[in-house]
Protein backbone atom coordinates (compact mmCIF):
# COMPACT_ATOMS: atom_id res chain seq x y z
CA UNK A 1 0.00 0.00 0.00
CA UNK A 2 1.31 3.38 -0.71
CA UNK A 3 1.85 5.69 2.30
CA UNK A 4 3.61 8.53 0.36
CA UNK A 5 1.49 11.40 1.85
CA UNK A 6 0.02 14.33 -0.86
CA UNK A 7 1.62 16.66 -2.38
CA UNK A 8 2.27 20.06 -0.36
CA UNK A 9 0.57 22.61 -1.96
CA UNK A 10 2.43 25.73 -0.77
CA UNK A 11 0.38 29.14 -0.25
CA UNK A 12 -0.86 31.67 -3.48
CA UNK A 13 -3.28 33.32 -4.47
CA UNK A 14 -6.26 31.67 -5.75
CA UNK A 15 -7.13 32.68 -9.28
CA UNK A 16 -10.07 35.46 -9.16
CA UNK A 17 -13.14 34.40 -11.39
CA UNK A 18 -14.69 37.79 -11.58
CA UNK A 19 -12.90 40.38 -13.37
CA UNK A 20 -11.79 43.20 -11.07
CA UNK A 21 -13.00 46.65 -12.01
CA UNK A 22 -10.38 49.63 -12.94
CA UNK A 23 -10.41 50.91 -9.47
CA UNK A 24 -10.11 47.50 -8.04
CA UNK A 25 -6.82 46.51 -10.48
CA UNK A 26 -5.65 49.69 -9.93
CA UNK A 27 -5.68 48.27 -6.03
CA UNK A 28 -4.22 45.48 -6.67
CA UNK A 29 -1.63 45.88 -8.57
CA UNK A 30 0.12 48.58 -6.07
CA UNK A 31 -0.94 45.76 -3.29
CA UNK A 32 0.11 42.99 -4.80
CA UNK A 33 -0.22 41.79 -8.67
CA UNK A 34 -0.11 37.94 -7.98
CA UNK A 35 -3.36 38.43 -6.97
CA UNK A 36 -4.70 39.99 -10.80
CA UNK A 37 -4.37 36.75 -12.61
CA UNK A 38 -8.37 35.01 -13.19
CA UNK A 39 -8.76 31.76 -14.02
CA UNK A 40 -8.09 32.09 -18.22
CA UNK A 41 -4.52 33.21 -17.15
CA UNK A 42 -3.81 29.51 -15.79
CA UNK A 43 -5.85 27.97 -18.90
CA UNK A 44 -5.32 30.16 -21.71
CA UNK A 45 -1.93 30.55 -24.39
CA UNK A 46 -2.70 34.05 -24.57
CA UNK A 47 -5.18 36.72 -23.52
CA UNK A 48 -5.22 39.48 -25.38
CA UNK A 49 -7.29 42.67 -24.18
CA UNK A 50 -7.17 46.06 -23.51
CA UNK A 51 -6.35 47.19 -20.14
CA UNK A 52 -6.54 50.36 -18.48
CA UNK A 53 -2.77 51.45 -19.90
CA UNK A 54 -3.62 50.24 -23.48
CA UNK A 55 -3.23 46.84 -25.36
CA UNK A 56 -2.43 44.43 -22.81
CA UNK A 57 -1.26 41.07 -23.91
CA UNK A 58 -0.32 37.55 -21.93
CA UNK A 59 1.65 35.40 -23.14
CA UNK A 60 1.55 31.67 -22.13
CA UNK A 61 2.25 29.61 -24.78
CA UNK A 62 6.05 28.25 -24.93
CA UNK A 63 6.22 29.00 -28.40
CA UNK A 64 5.14 32.60 -28.37
CA UNK A 65 7.12 33.17 -25.73
CA UNK A 66 10.19 32.11 -27.38
CA UNK A 67 9.11 34.13 -30.79
CA UNK A 68 9.06 37.23 -28.26
CA UNK A 69 12.19 36.82 -26.18
CA UNK A 70 14.21 34.91 -28.75
CA UNK A 71 13.37 34.87 -32.36
CA UNK A 72 11.92 37.76 -32.77
CA UNK A 73 13.49 39.63 -29.90
CA UNK A 74 14.82 42.75 -32.32
CA UNK A 75 11.28 43.82 -32.38
CA UNK A 76 10.51 43.50 -28.49
CA UNK A 77 11.83 46.53 -26.15
CA UNK A 78 11.70 47.05 -22.36
CA UNK A 79 7.95 47.91 -21.95
CA UNK A 80 7.52 51.45 -20.58
CA UNK A 81 5.73 50.68 -17.41
CA UNK A 82 8.52 48.36 -16.08
CA UNK A 83 10.99 51.21 -16.97
CA UNK A 84 9.45 53.27 -15.07
CA UNK A 85 9.31 51.26 -11.79
CA UNK A 86 13.02 49.82 -12.59
CA UNK A 87 15.14 52.84 -13.98
CA UNK A 88 14.45 55.04 -11.42
CA UNK A 89 16.34 52.62 -9.21
CA UNK A 90 18.64 51.05 -11.44
CA UNK A 91 18.99 53.91 -14.06
CA UNK A 92 21.45 52.13 -17.14
CA UNK A 93 22.45 48.27 -14.98
CA UNK A 94 22.24 45.44 -17.15
CA UNK A 95 18.48 44.93 -16.01
CA UNK A 96 17.18 48.47 -17.98
CA UNK A 97 19.76 49.57 -20.13
CA UNK A 98 18.61 49.23 -24.18
CA UNK A 99 20.39 49.27 -26.98
CA UNK A 100 24.27 50.34 -27.22
CA UNK A 101 24.24 50.99 -23.40
CA UNK A 102 23.27 47.18 -22.35
CA UNK A 103 25.88 46.12 -25.18
CA UNK A 104 28.47 47.65 -23.32
CA UNK A 105 27.58 46.44 -20.38
CA UNK A 106 26.81 42.61 -21.02
CA UNK A 107 30.29 42.46 -22.89
CA UNK A 108 31.93 44.21 -20.03
CA UNK A 109 30.66 41.67 -17.51
CA UNK A 110 30.82 38.04 -19.52
CA UNK A 111 34.35 37.47 -18.29
CA UNK A 112 33.06 37.69 -14.40
CA UNK A 113 30.72 34.73 -15.48
CA UNK A 114 32.45 32.39 -17.03
CA UNK A 115 32.41 29.08 -15.90
CA UNK A 116 35.93 29.44 -14.96
CA UNK A 117 35.39 32.12 -13.00
CA UNK A 118 32.30 31.09 -11.76
CA UNK A 119 34.17 27.59 -10.62
CA UNK A 120 36.77 29.96 -8.14
CA UNK A 121 33.97 31.90 -6.98
CA UNK A 122 32.81 28.02 -5.41
CA UNK A 123 35.31 28.16 -2.22
CA UNK A 124 34.78 31.93 -1.20
CA UNK A 125 31.03 30.68 -1.15
CA UNK A 126 31.51 28.21 0.61
CA UNK A 127 33.62 30.12 3.37
CA UNK A 128 31.01 32.77 3.73
CA UNK A 129 28.31 29.61 4.33
CA UNK A 130 30.39 28.07 6.94
CA UNK A 131 31.15 31.20 8.76
CA UNK A 132 27.13 32.09 8.29
CA UNK A 133 26.06 28.77 10.34
CA UNK A 134 28.19 29.31 13.06
CA UNK A 135 25.95 31.96 14.18
CA UNK A 136 23.15 29.82 14.53
CA UNK A 137 22.18 28.64 17.96
CA UNK A 138 20.42 25.32 18.87
CA UNK A 139 17.08 25.83 18.65
CA UNK A 140 16.42 29.48 17.95
CA UNK A 141 13.78 31.05 15.95
CA UNK A 142 15.21 33.39 13.07
CA UNK A 143 13.28 34.35 10.87
CA UNK A 144 15.20 33.06 7.48
CA UNK A 145 13.84 35.39 4.50
CA UNK A 146 16.11 38.05 6.71
CA UNK A 147 19.11 35.12 7.00
CA UNK A 148 19.47 34.32 3.07
CA UNK A 149 19.75 38.29 2.37
CA UNK A 150 22.50 38.61 4.57
CA UNK A 151 23.44 35.43 3.65
CA UNK A 152 23.48 36.03 0.07
CA UNK A 153 24.98 39.21 0.43
CA UNK A 154 28.11 38.23 2.35
CA UNK A 155 28.42 35.84 -0.58
CA UNK A 156 27.96 38.64 -3.16
CA UNK A 157 30.47 41.06 -1.16
CA UNK A 158 33.15 37.85 -0.90
CA UNK A 159 33.06 37.04 -4.33
CA UNK A 160 32.35 39.87 -6.70
CA UNK A 161 33.74 42.89 -4.44
CA UNK A 162 36.77 40.69 -2.56
CA UNK A 163 35.07 41.83 0.24
CA UNK A 164 34.87 45.07 -0.03
CA UNK A 165 31.58 46.92 0.08
CA UNK A 166 31.63 50.04 1.76
CA UNK A 167 28.33 49.75 4.27
CA UNK A 168 27.19 47.95 7.13
CA UNK A 169 25.13 44.55 6.30
CA UNK A 170 22.63 44.45 8.83
CA UNK A 171 21.56 48.41 7.35
CA UNK A 172 22.18 46.53 4.26
CA UNK A 173 18.92 44.12 5.04
CA UNK A 174 16.74 46.80 6.31
CA UNK A 175 17.10 49.31 3.41
CA UNK A 176 16.85 46.91 0.44
CA UNK A 177 13.40 45.88 2.37
CA UNK A 178 12.67 49.52 2.33
CA UNK A 179 13.48 50.06 -1.19
CA UNK A 180 11.43 47.20 -2.82
CA UNK A 181 8.74 48.14 -0.46
CA UNK A 182 8.89 51.69 -1.96
CA UNK A 183 10.04 52.09 -5.24
CA UNK A 184 9.82 47.98 -6.32
CA UNK A 185 6.15 48.59 -6.28
CA UNK A 186 4.08 49.59 -9.09
CA UNK A 187 2.62 52.98 -9.20
CA UNK A 188 -1.12 53.35 -10.63
CA UNK A 189 -0.02 56.52 -12.24
CA UNK A 190 2.21 54.32 -14.59
CA UNK A 191 -0.42 52.05 -14.92
CA UNK A 192 -2.30 54.56 -16.29
CA UNK A 193 0.98 56.05 -18.03
CA UNK A 194 0.89 59.40 -17.16
CA UNK A 195 3.25 61.99 -18.01
CA UNK A 196 7.21 61.61 -15.86
CA UNK A 197 6.36 65.01 -14.15
CA UNK A 198 3.30 63.98 -12.33
CA UNK A 199 4.97 62.58 -8.89
CA UNK A 200 4.61 59.06 -7.84
CA UNK A 201 4.47 58.72 -4.25
CA UNK A 202 5.92 55.39 -3.86
CA UNK A 203 9.33 57.34 -5.53
CA UNK A 204 9.34 59.78 -3.08
CA UNK A 205 9.10 57.50 -0.42
CA UNK A 206 11.41 55.43 -1.37
CA UNK A 207 14.50 57.95 -2.05
CA UNK A 208 15.95 57.68 1.43
CA UNK A 209 16.62 54.19 0.70
CA UNK A 210 17.64 54.89 -3.14
CA UNK A 211 20.28 57.79 -1.80
CA UNK A 212 21.84 55.25 0.83
CA UNK A 213 22.55 52.58 -1.88
CA UNK A 214 24.21 55.16 -4.05
CA UNK A 215 25.94 56.35 -1.32
CA UNK A 216 27.76 52.34 -0.81
CA UNK A 217 28.36 52.44 -4.53
CA UNK A 218 30.07 55.95 -4.93
CA UNK A 219 32.13 54.78 -1.27
CA UNK A 220 33.02 51.31 -2.83
CA UNK A 221 34.21 52.66 -6.53
CA UNK A 222 36.26 55.46 -4.68
CA UNK A 223 38.04 52.21 -2.18
CA UNK A 224 38.49 50.35 -4.96
CA UNK A 225 40.59 53.05 -6.87
CA UNK A 226 42.52 54.13 -3.95
CA UNK A 227 43.59 50.38 -4.03
CA UNK A 228 44.54 50.22 -7.51
CA UNK A 229 46.32 52.91 -7.50
CA UNK A 230 48.21 52.00 -4.90
CA UNK A 231 48.81 48.59 -5.57
CA UNK A 232 47.79 47.75 -9.63
CA UNK A 233 48.85 44.50 -9.54
CA UNK A 234 47.67 43.15 -6.11
CA UNK A 235 44.10 44.70 -6.57
CA UNK A 236 41.68 41.69 -6.98
CA UNK A 237 40.65 41.18 -10.05
CA UNK A 238 36.62 40.73 -9.69
CA UNK A 239 33.87 42.00 -10.60
CA UNK A 240 34.56 45.62 -9.64
CA UNK A 241 38.01 46.14 -10.81
CA UNK A 242 36.37 44.05 -14.17
CA UNK A 243 34.17 46.62 -14.49
CA UNK A 244 36.59 49.62 -13.32
CA UNK A 245 38.98 48.70 -16.21
CA UNK A 246 35.91 48.82 -18.48
CA UNK A 247 35.50 52.41 -18.28
CA UNK A 248 36.61 54.54 -20.63
CA UNK A 249 35.75 56.12 -24.37
CA UNK A 250 35.10 52.83 -25.89
CA UNK A 251 33.39 51.34 -22.97
CA UNK A 252 31.32 52.20 -19.81
CA UNK A 253 30.63 55.29 -18.97
CA UNK A 254 31.49 56.13 -14.54
CA UNK A 255 27.98 56.56 -14.29
CA UNK A 256 27.34 53.06 -16.00
CA UNK A 257 29.94 51.59 -13.60
CA UNK A 258 27.90 52.48 -10.70
CA UNK A 259 24.49 51.54 -12.65
CA UNK A 260 25.61 47.84 -13.01
CA UNK A 261 26.93 48.01 -9.41
CA UNK A 262 23.84 48.90 -7.72
CA UNK A 263 22.11 46.01 -10.21
CA UNK A 264 24.35 43.50 -8.67
CA UNK A 265 24.32 44.87 -5.09
CA UNK A 266 20.78 45.29 -4.90
CA UNK A 267 19.06 42.72 -7.73
CA UNK A 268 21.46 40.59 -8.23
CA UNK A 269 21.49 38.86 -4.23
CA UNK A 270 17.68 39.60 -3.57
CA UNK A 271 16.89 36.59 -5.73
CA UNK A 272 18.90 33.68 -4.85
CA UNK A 273 17.69 35.21 -1.57
CA UNK A 274 14.43 34.99 -1.95
CA UNK A 275 14.63 31.56 -3.99
CA UNK A 276 16.60 30.07 -0.78
CA UNK A 277 13.71 31.39 1.35
CA UNK A 278 11.15 29.78 -0.24
CA UNK A 279 13.28 26.27 -0.54
CA UNK A 280 13.54 25.89 3.39
CA UNK A 281 9.87 26.77 3.78
CA UNK A 282 8.84 24.19 1.32
CA UNK A 283 11.16 21.16 2.80
CA UNK A 284 9.88 21.97 6.36
CA UNK A 285 6.49 21.50 4.94
CA UNK A 286 7.13 18.78 3.01
CA UNK A 287 9.55 16.81 5.13
CA UNK A 288 9.21 13.80 2.88
CA UNK A 289 11.18 15.40 0.32
CA UNK A 290 13.58 16.69 2.74
CA UNK A 291 15.04 13.55 4.22
CA UNK A 292 16.07 12.15 0.69
CA UNK A 293 17.77 15.35 0.35
CA UNK A 294 19.28 15.44 4.00
CA UNK A 295 21.04 12.01 2.78
CA UNK A 296 22.47 12.85 -0.29
CA UNK A 297 24.11 16.10 0.95
CA UNK A 298 25.39 13.70 3.59
CA UNK A 299 26.53 11.44 1.21
CA UNK A 300 28.31 14.06 -0.71
CA UNK A 301 29.98 16.01 1.65
CA UNK A 302 31.69 12.88 2.96
CA UNK A 303 33.74 12.12 0.17
CA UNK A 304 33.87 14.78 -2.09
CA UNK A 305 35.04 18.27 -0.49
CA UNK A 306 35.43 20.48 -3.55
CA UNK A 307 32.17 22.24 -3.86
CA UNK A 308 32.07 23.10 -7.69
CA UNK A 309 31.23 19.51 -7.85
CA UNK A 310 28.48 19.37 -5.77
CA UNK A 311 25.78 20.88 -8.08
CA UNK A 312 26.57 17.64 -10.50
CA UNK A 313 26.15 15.66 -7.53
CA UNK A 314 23.67 16.58 -5.86
CA UNK A 315 20.38 16.02 -8.73
CA UNK A 316 17.79 16.23 -5.60
CA UNK A 317 19.17 19.24 -3.90
CA UNK A 318 18.67 20.80 -7.22
CA UNK A 319 15.48 19.69 -7.89
CA UNK A 320 13.94 21.13 -4.71
CA UNK A 321 15.80 24.19 -5.67
CA UNK A 322 14.30 24.22 -9.09
CA UNK A 323 10.64 23.42 -7.92
CA UNK A 324 10.72 26.65 -5.28
CA UNK A 325 12.16 28.66 -8.59
CA UNK A 326 8.91 27.24 -10.26
CA UNK A 327 6.55 28.10 -7.47
CA UNK A 328 7.83 31.64 -6.23
CA UNK A 329 10.10 32.43 -9.17
CA UNK A 330 12.37 35.36 -7.76
CA UNK A 331 11.08 37.43 -11.06
CA UNK A 332 7.64 36.82 -11.67
CA UNK A 333 7.15 39.19 -14.44
CA UNK A 334 9.53 40.06 -17.71
CA UNK A 335 7.58 42.55 -19.40
CA UNK A 336 7.80 43.69 -23.27
CA UNK A 337 6.54 45.72 -25.50
CA UNK A 338 6.53 45.84 -29.76
CA UNK A 339 8.76 48.36 -31.73
CA UNK A 340 6.31 47.62 -34.59
CA UNK A 341 3.27 45.20 -34.52
CA UNK A 342 2.94 42.14 -35.70
CA UNK A 343 0.58 38.90 -35.91
CA UNK A 344 1.91 35.19 -34.61
CA UNK A 345 -0.07 32.51 -35.14
CA UNK A 346 -3.12 34.53 -35.31
CA UNK A 347 -2.48 36.68 -32.65
CA UNK A 348 -2.24 40.14 -33.68
CA UNK A 349 0.20 42.26 -30.87
CA UNK A 350 -0.56 45.87 -31.68
CA UNK A 351 1.66 48.81 -30.95
CA UNK A 352 2.53 50.20 -27.45
CA UNK A 353 1.03 46.80 -26.16
CA UNK A 354 2.44 45.55 -23.26
CA UNK A 355 3.30 42.39 -23.54
CA UNK A 356 3.74 39.90 -20.49
CA UNK A 357 5.30 36.62 -20.06
CA UNK A 358 4.92 36.02 -16.30
CA UNK A 359 6.90 33.71 -14.78
CA UNK A 360 4.36 33.09 -11.91
CA UNK A 361 1.63 31.90 -14.78
CA UNK A 362 3.72 30.24 -17.06
CA UNK A 363 5.15 28.15 -13.67
CA UNK A 364 1.36 27.27 -12.70
CA UNK A 365 -0.47 26.69 -16.04
CA UNK A 366 -2.86 24.20 -16.20
CA UNK A 367 -2.35 23.08 -19.65
CA UNK A 368 1.86 23.07 -19.10
CA UNK A 369 1.72 21.26 -16.10
CA UNK A 370 0.87 18.55 -13.67
CA UNK A 371 -0.38 19.34 -10.49
CA UNK A 372 0.66 22.62 -10.90
CA UNK A 373 0.42 24.24 -7.34
CA UNK A 374 2.21 21.16 -5.70
CA UNK A 375 5.15 21.27 -4.71
CA UNK A 376 6.90 18.46 -6.11
CA UNK A 377 10.62 18.45 -6.62
CA UNK A 378 10.37 14.82 -8.99
CA UNK A 379 9.94 17.35 -11.76
CA UNK A 380 13.12 18.36 -12.01
CA UNK A 381 14.61 14.77 -11.16
CA UNK A 382 17.20 13.77 -14.06
CA UNK A 383 14.61 10.93 -15.95
CA UNK A 384 11.87 14.31 -16.22
CA UNK A 385 13.82 16.98 -17.14
CA UNK A 386 13.33 16.18 -20.99
CA UNK A 387 9.52 16.87 -20.13
CA UNK A 388 9.86 20.48 -19.18
CA UNK A 389 10.08 22.74 -22.56
CA UNK A 390 12.74 25.30 -22.11
CA UNK A 391 9.99 28.17 -22.64
CA UNK A 392 7.64 26.86 -19.88
CA UNK A 393 10.24 27.54 -17.17
CA UNK A 394 11.67 30.35 -16.75
CA UNK A 395 13.18 31.43 -13.52
CA UNK A 396 16.04 33.33 -15.29
CA UNK A 397 14.47 34.67 -18.08
CA UNK A 398 15.20 33.42 -21.66
CA UNK A 399 17.17 35.13 -24.93
CA UNK A 400 19.77 37.37 -25.20
CA UNK A 401 18.39 39.01 -21.84
CA UNK A 402 18.74 36.09 -19.67
CA UNK A 403 20.37 36.66 -16.39
CA UNK A 404 23.87 36.67 -16.61
CA UNK A 405 24.36 35.33 -13.17
CA UNK A 406 21.87 32.09 -13.84
CA UNK A 407 25.25 29.79 -13.40
CA UNK A 408 26.69 31.51 -10.48
CA UNK A 409 23.46 31.37 -8.55
CA UNK A 410 22.74 28.01 -9.26
CA UNK A 411 26.38 27.35 -8.03
CA UNK A 412 25.89 29.80 -5.28
CA UNK A 413 22.31 27.96 -3.70
CA UNK A 414 23.27 24.37 -3.59
CA UNK A 415 26.72 25.14 -1.41
CA UNK A 416 24.41 27.18 0.61
CA UNK A 417 21.60 24.51 1.14
CA UNK A 418 24.43 22.21 1.24
CA UNK A 419 26.08 23.35 4.59
CA UNK A 420 22.82 25.03 5.89
CA UNK A 421 20.70 21.24 5.32
CA UNK A 422 24.15 19.59 6.77
CA UNK A 423 24.52 21.36 10.02
CA UNK A 424 20.60 22.20 10.41
CA UNK A 425 17.16 21.66 9.92
CA UNK A 426 14.49 24.19 9.69
CA UNK A 427 10.83 23.69 11.11
CA UNK A 428 8.60 25.93 10.71
CA UNK A 429 6.65 27.65 14.25
CA UNK A 430 2.98 28.66 14.71
CA UNK A 431 3.75 32.11 13.46
CA UNK A 432 5.12 30.82 9.92
CA UNK A 433 2.22 31.92 7.31
CA UNK A 434 3.84 33.91 4.42
CA UNK A 435 1.90 35.15 2.05
CA UNK A 436 3.87 35.87 -1.71
CA UNK A 437 3.71 39.68 -2.35
CA UNK A 438 5.41 40.83 -5.83
CA UNK A 439 7.63 43.58 -5.11
CA UNK A 440 10.13 43.46 -7.94
CA UNK A 441 11.07 39.92 -6.37
CA UNK A 442 8.14 37.57 -5.03
CA UNK A 443 8.84 37.84 -1.16
CA UNK A 444 7.14 36.17 1.77
CA UNK A 445 5.01 38.86 3.63
CA UNK A 446 5.49 38.22 6.88
CA UNK A 447 8.75 36.71 6.75
CA UNK A 448 9.92 33.12 7.16
CA UNK A 449 10.10 32.86 11.09
CA UNK A 450 11.75 29.01 11.35
CA UNK A 451 13.17 27.47 13.99
CA UNK A 452 16.73 26.30 13.45
CA UNK A 453 17.90 22.81 14.92
CA UNK A 454 21.07 21.19 15.13
CA UNK A 455 21.22 17.85 13.10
Amino acid sequence: MDTKPAPFVPPAPKPRTVPPSTLEMMRIVYRNPLELWGEPSYNEPWISVNGIGGPLVVANDPALIRHVLVDNARNYKMATVRQKILRPILRDGLLTAEGEVWKRSRKAMAPVFTPRHIFGFAAPMLKRTVEFVERYQDGVVSDIAHDMTMLTYDILAETLFSGEIAGEPGSFAKEIDRLFETMGRVDPLDLLRAPDWLPRLTRIRGRKALAYFRNIVTNTVAMREQRLKRDPDGAPQDFLTLLLKAEGPDGLTRAEVEDNIITFIGAGHETTARALGWTLYCLAEAPWEREPVEAEIDAVLAHEPDPTKWLDLMPLTRAVFEEALRLYPPAPSINREPIEPETFNGLYIPPRAAVLVMPWVVHRHRKLWDRPDAFLPERFHPANRDRIDRFQYLPFGAGPRVCIGASFAMQEAIIALAILLSRFRFDTVAETKPWPVQKLTTQPQGGLPMRVTRR
